[in-house]
This record gives C-alpha cells, sequence and structure tokens, in this order.
C-alpha cells in the first residue's frame, strides 16, 4: 500500500547575499559542534553571531507546501496542496521574500501540488501527483498570470510524484510509480510545453505485491525524489526496496543501485541532492517511525554507488548544498513526530541539529540564498 502525504489519501529562505553566504559556510566548517537550544525559532545557535537561524513568515495558513523552487536571492516559487480540501496554489515573490504573490493555475481544486520548477521570474513549470488525472503538469511564462496545462495523465495505474530539467531548462523528466513493474518516465525537449512516455525497455523490474500492485514507488515529499544534474539524473524509491536509479541518456536507460536507506512501506528514500554530477547525498527515514528512530543518509563520490552515512535526528525530506562551500550541506524534515534543521560540514558523512524549525522542502542557489517552506503556509530564509 503506498502512502501518501498531505490531503491526497492513501494508495497501492529567503534571501542571503553572496557575500554573507560565503562568511556563513566558512564560519560553519570552521565552527565546532552546534549544541543547546536557543532562544528563538527552536534554534540550536553555536558560538558566534553567525550561526544558522531561520526567519520564519507564513503566506497562506490554508496550504502544505512541499514544492518549492529558488531562482535566486530575491525570486522564488512555492507549490502547496490546501489542507482544508481547497485548491491547491502556487506563490511567488520576487523581492527576497517581503511579499507574495498568489499566482496559482486555475482549476486546482482538490489538487496537490507538490512540485515547482522554476527557470525565472517568470516562467515555472508545476506539477500535480495523484492518480490518474489527478497527475497534471502546468506552464506559464508570465509569472502566472496566465497557465496552459500540457500534461494530464490518463493511466489510471500511472501516479506521478516528481519533475526536474536539465541546464538550459529545455530538457526534462517526470516519474510515475511503476505500471506493469516498471517505472513510467516522461521527457519534455521545449521546456515542458509537450511531454511524452519514453519506452520502458531500459528500465529496471520492480518487485510487485501479491495482488500486483507496486512494491516500490517514489515518495513526493519535497519535490526532489527526482533530480538533476549535469548529463545526469536520479530518482529514488522506497517500500519493499530502498533504491536510487540514475540515467546519463536523458532517461532512456536507468542502472538501480541499492540507496542503503532503510527500505519499508512508509520508508525509502525521499530527495537527493547532488553538489557535481559524481557527488551526491541521500535523505529519508520512515514516515510511519515513532519518536526516537533516527533517518539515514547515504553519499556517494562516483554518482553510481551509494555508501550509507550519518543520521538524522529528524526525517530527511530534502536537502540542498550551501552555495561557496564544498562539503556543507542543510537537511530539513517536518513531517512524523520529530521535525528540525540539521548541518553537515563533511558532505554528509555526519550530521548536527542546528534548528527545531521544521520544514518539508529545502533550495539553496548559486547566488547564497536558501529558503524553505513547509506546513501551515510557512516559508523560512536562514
Amino acid at each position: 500500500m503506498r502512502i501518501l502525504l498531505g490531503t491526497v489519501a492513501q494508495r497501492p529562505a529567503l534571501a542571503l547575499t553572496r557575500t554573507l553566504a560565503l562568511a556563513l559556510a566558512a564560519s560553519l566548517v570552521a565552527a565546532p559542534a552546534l549544541a543547546g537550544p536557543g532562544p528563538h525559532h527552536g534554534s540550536h545557535p553555536g558560538p558566534g553571531p553567525e550561526a544558522p537561524e531561520w526567519q520564519v513568515s507564513v503566506i497562506d495558513a490554508d496550504q502544505s507546501f512541499r514544492g518549492l523552487d529558488a531562482v535566486d536571492r530575491r525570486t522564488a516559487w512555492a507549490a502547496g496542496s490546501s489542507v482544508t480540501g481547497g485548491a491547491g496554489k502556487v506563490y511567488r515573490t520576487t523581492d527576497g521574500g517581503r511579499s507574495w504573490r498568489d499566482v496559482s493555475p486555475p482549476g486546482t481544486e482538490g489538487l496537490s501540488l507538490r512540485d515547482v520548477e522554476a527557470r525565472d521570474a517568470r516562467t515555472a513549470v508545476v506539477l500535480a501527483i495523484g492518480p490518474g488525472e489527478d497527475s497534471r503538469i502546468f506552464r506559464t511564462t508570465d509569472g502566472g498570470a496566465s497557465w496552459t496545462e500540457t500534461f494530464r495523465n490518463t493511466d489510471e495505474s500511472a501516479f506521478y510524484n516528481c519533475l526536474g530539467f536539465y541546464p538550459g531548462g529545455k530538457r526534462g523528466l517526470a516519474v510515475s510509480d511503476p505500471v506493469d513493474g516498471r517505472f513510467q518516465i516522461l521527457s519534455t525537449e521545449d521546456g515542458g510545453r509537450s511531454w511524452t512516455r519514453l519506452p520502458d525497455d531500459g528500465m529496471p523490474a520492480s518487485p510487485l505485491t501479491e495482488t500486483g500492485d507496486p512494491a516500490e514507488f517514489n515518495f513526493s515529499a519535497s519535490g526532489d525524489c527526482l533530480v538533476v544534474e549535469g548529463n545526469d539524473a536520479w530518482f529514488g524509491t522506497g517500500g519493499e526496496v530502498s533504491r536510487i536509479f540514475h540515467t546519463r541518456d536523458r532517461g532512456r536507460t536507468w542502472q538501480a543501485t541499492e540507496s542503503t536507506l532503510p527500505a519499508g512501506e512508509a520508508a525509502g528514500v525521499f530527495a537527493l541532492a547532488f553538489r557535481t554530477p559524481r557527488e551526491g547525498v541521500a535523505v529519508g527515514g520512515d514516515f510511519g517511525a515513532e519518536a526516537g528512530v533516527p533517518a539515514a543518509s547515504a553519499r556517494t563520490r562516483d554518482g553510481r554507488r551509494w555508501t550509507p552515512s550519518g543520521a538524522l535526528a529528524h526525517l530527511g525530506e530534502d536537502a540542498a548544498w550551501l552555495s561557496g562551500a564544498r562539503s556543507t550541506l542543510i537537511a530539513v524534515g517536518e513531517s512524523g513526530p520529530v521535525g528540525g534543521s540539521s548541518l553537515s560540514r563533511d558532505g554528509g558523512r555526519t550530521w548536527e541539529q542546528f534548528s527545531e524549525t521544521a520544514f518539508h522542502t529545502l533550495d539553496c542557489t548559486d547566488d547564497g540564498s536558501c529558503w524553505a517552506a513547509g506546513g501551515r503556509g510557512r516559508v523560512g530564509r536562514l
């Protein structure tokens, strides 16, 4: 049985200048371990004034945000689902998070918008997840003033979870849970204007339950179950097995490798983050675990083979590399009994929780901005 998050039923931040970011990165790498609860926003500050801390605001308390894409230190997009069963919405800021504008597509009542991929302040692609026609893709080129539905799933067995674009923004992929024992891949060559399902003969087989349902699937926890870096793409899975799939030919053929993260009905890889096509981390855990059960992470140094690394004190729903610091990452997680934000200074080998403030999704950009978003319509900046 497939476990979903948010309002979908069960189924088989805002800105740092680059100068400040570099200074923060240097202080995080050099500082001793963060310890002790702090007085503001549940933080666990280190010994110096540069200890990271989230500044949180609420932009729509009815939305649970699991989709986030930050373009730069001024512009970011967030996508969510209604906790009361209303419309999934998209918000955009172009002033570093001081204000957010509702730029939602029409006709999204009851839809769960779980992934947003933005090219700039005007162009973005949004994925709605779910079985059958609930899986849809919308695209805007005018900052959300108008949208075009560019894909609607007509296969009741398919369930799309995440999407990602290659550098340049023209080529992209989206991944669905397995159909007849193989994950399904959509491909675009025109920036999301049109989508084509790729043949599945290059996809490794996935296990099935005794009733023929998928026993391996993606988690749309943060919009980063599928990621792209350079000419490579990866997606993570969970369920009966926990694996990471890798392609170097734009989704035509894939290799599957054990992730080393625990598998389970609600456990596996929730998100991936790559600094280069060879150096990446995977974070995850078990959405059904009780308090006190640590979440897990894994790392790769060649983009293909994965080794276990440090445990997180909270679920790892998303992770991002901090610009300007070769080995520094942030991970966040909000679901489950324990949430928080953690830091790694050694490329994911070990993690230290620096804040009890929790989010579902996270993004750090090349110009040094770090953004996060989560439940109850919250967005955050470091």
